[in-house]
């Protein structure tokens, strides 16, 4: 079972969602909290697979709560942020923080149920209409600040680098296997590898480093 816990301020909005996520064979609700505060309380206390974060809450927004969330050692849990708005801002700000996934509230139930999913089994997710904008401020910044090659690409192997490249385009661990032609283990085992080489905290910053490095140009 992934054991979610639902923060939002709003207690309609908590509902809906435990509800929802309650409604899966394979999902439980841990638990709710109305703010950040209670967030970190609830999380620490329940150890959930998942956190359903709102980013704007009284008293502690979920940026904050993500920050020191992700700043416990004892803390394990993954961290998947939802807003009403799609402001440039609070997307930055809360991957920056350490979330795993940002959607928006609008989104459909079943994307919503898998992108809950995906973050449990330590992917990443953003909501689509956000991806061109995320790439294309880090592609920007790259461009404008870097000066050489990161000393972490002369790490990898060309397997590695073949596998970077898939993820920059976006493919799945199982697409990755089918695509290079290996197992699905062996495309994980790579990922890992990729992860511990560039000391990258999830996926998200996986496919970040590609476009850094123009293994996956923007299109």
């Amino acid at each position: 079972m992934i054991r979610v816990a639902v923060v939002d301020d709003e207690a309609l909005v908590r509902s809906g969602f435990s509800a929802l996520l309650n409604a899966e064979p394979d999902i439980e609700v841990a638990g709710e909290a109305s703010d950040g505060a209670e967030a970190i309380a609830l999380v620490r206390r329940t150890n959930p697979d998942v956190v359903v974060l709102d980013i704007r809450m009284p008293n502690v927004d979920g940026i904050a709560a993500t920050r020191a969330l992700v700043a416990d050692p004892r803390v394990t849990t993954k961290i998947l942020v939802l807003s009403t708005f799609d402001l440039d801002e609070l997307v930055f700000g809360a991957l920056q923080a350490g979330a795993s996934g940002f959607l928006l509230k609008d989104c459909p139930p079943q994307e919503f149920l898998d992108a809950v999913r995906l973050v449990a089994d330590g992917g990443s997710v953003l909501a689509p209409r956000l991806t061109g904008r995320l790439i294309e401020h880090y592609v920007t910044t790259t461009r404008t600040t870097r000066r050489e090659e990161p000393a972490w690409l002369a790490l990898l192997t060309a397997r590695e680098v073949e596998v970077l490249t898939a993820i920059g385009a976006g493919l799945s661990n199982t697409e990755i296997a089918e695509t290079l032609h290996m197992s699905h283990g062996t495309a994980k085992t790579h990922v890992g590898r990729l992860l511990a080489k560039l000391h990258a905290r999830d996926r998200a910053q996986l496919v970040i480093a590609a476009y850094q490095v123009g293994l996956a140009p923007p299109s």
